[in-house]
């Protein structure tokens, strides 16, 4: 229905939103409606509603997010979604999987720290399944959290219930991911440096055609670690190509299967020396195949990666872990005294190579 007042129409439609958010139909961190969706219920044209929702984003009740809509985020008119002041002495943590050294160290560590700061770490796996990680942060809510400390899943797009905590600004930290437009706070290794440094050592030692084997390159870790890679070859003059890159769908990446996905790359390119993974499990998949083309054919290849496989003579790119923890828990408690500065923490990475190479 047409509004009928004589206020603007932008205005009109500003002042039902917000009568709805002060009724509780959309709380914080819930989709308003989109520009069209107004369009059709007030029957006015886009720039009205548009004027409409970039007026309240400019006053603070809704924040526009590019590619995602339009939230509702804490302002006066929502109240407060009432985080749980009644100290329980929970942290959560969630985690993708404990499979990898680095995984089990980064709990070891910031197990460690949130203890030091008298708090108790609740863990949760949520086994790359961003469903898990929704019903993970539902129960550290029920059970009254203080704060959540999150490795996302690696999968092409964020969790709407990690939008959900950063909109509602719980003390929240984000580990290796961040998300794009979105202000929240998160830690990870300089990714791109570490790629890059170590595709240069490479190309120093000659080798020119160098594989890449990842994930598909969709989130924050794989385009920087990607882009480090490309990097490298630009600095030296050199032209990548790309048919040397085996990007693995997320549903392909197991012992039983991604093995034999590379061993097959490597048949068809015969001319390959050097593997480039993107972490310590593609890495232990890579070098099961290098060991079969190697026995059947006598083919050197090197294996580089970023994490170490636990394989001897594998250079690899290593974490700071214990750094990345501590400065984890540092922001999440500055979070909890009551300071909220959303910012990203690069930590510096180092190349270990393996014995007998010189950089």
């Amino acid at each position: 229905m047409r509004p009928i007042k004589n206020e603007p129409l932008y205005q009109q439609i500003q002042n039902k939103i917000i009568e709805r958010i002060k009724a509780g139909k959309w709380r914080v961190g819930d989709r308003v409606p989109s520009e069209k969706e107004l369009m059709d219920e007030f029957h006015v044209s886009q720039i009205t509603t548009k004027n409409a929702l970039a007026g309240l984003a400019d006053k603070g009740i809704v924040e526009r997010i590019k590619g995602k809509g339009t939230f509702v985020i804490e302002s006066s008119f929502t109240g407060s979604m009432a985080h749980n002041h009644t100290s329980s002495g929970l942290i959560g943590l969630i985690i993708p999987t404990m499979k990898t050294k680095v995984e089990q160290d980064f709990v070891n560590f910031l197990e460690q720290y949130v203890t030091e700061r008298g708090y108790n770490l609740v863990i949760k796996i949520s086994r790359e399944s961003q469903i898990k990680e929704a019903e993970a942060i539902e129960t550290f809510r029920a059970i009254g959290v203080e704060g959540i400390i999150i490795f996302p899943a690696e999968k092409e797009t964020y969790n709407e219930a990690v939008l959900r905590l950063t909109l509602d600004k719980f003390p929240l930290v984000l580990i290796d991911r961040y998300m794009k437009n979105i202000s929240t706070y998160s830690v990870s290794s300089e990714n791109t440096q570490g790629a890059f440094e170590t595709i240069s050592y490479l190309l120093n030692k000659g080798h020119e055609q160098i594989a890449l084997i990842s994930p598909l390159i969709t989130n924050t870790v794989t385009e920087e670690r990607a882009k480090g890679f490309e990097q490298a070859f630009l600095r030296k003059g050199i032209t990548i190509d790309k048919n040397l890159w085996l990007p693995l769908p997320f549903d392909k990446i197991s012992a039983d299967e991604t093995p034999a996905l590379i061993k097959q790359f490597l048949m068809e390119n015969p001319q390959l020396a050097c593997l480039f993974t993107m972490n310590a499990e593609l890495a232990q998949y890579a070098y099961r195949a290098i060991l079969e083309v190697q026995k059947e054919y006598f083919r050197p290849i090197e294996l580089v990666t970023f994490d170490s496989p636990g394989i001897e003579g594998v250079t690899f790119v290593q974490q700071d872990i214990q750094r990345c923890s501590k400065d984890t828990v540092k922001l999440l408690m500055q979070q909890l005294a009551g300071e909220y500065d959303p910012k990203r923490i690069f930590i510096p990475v180092n190349i270990v190579l393996a014995a007998g190479n010189e950089k």
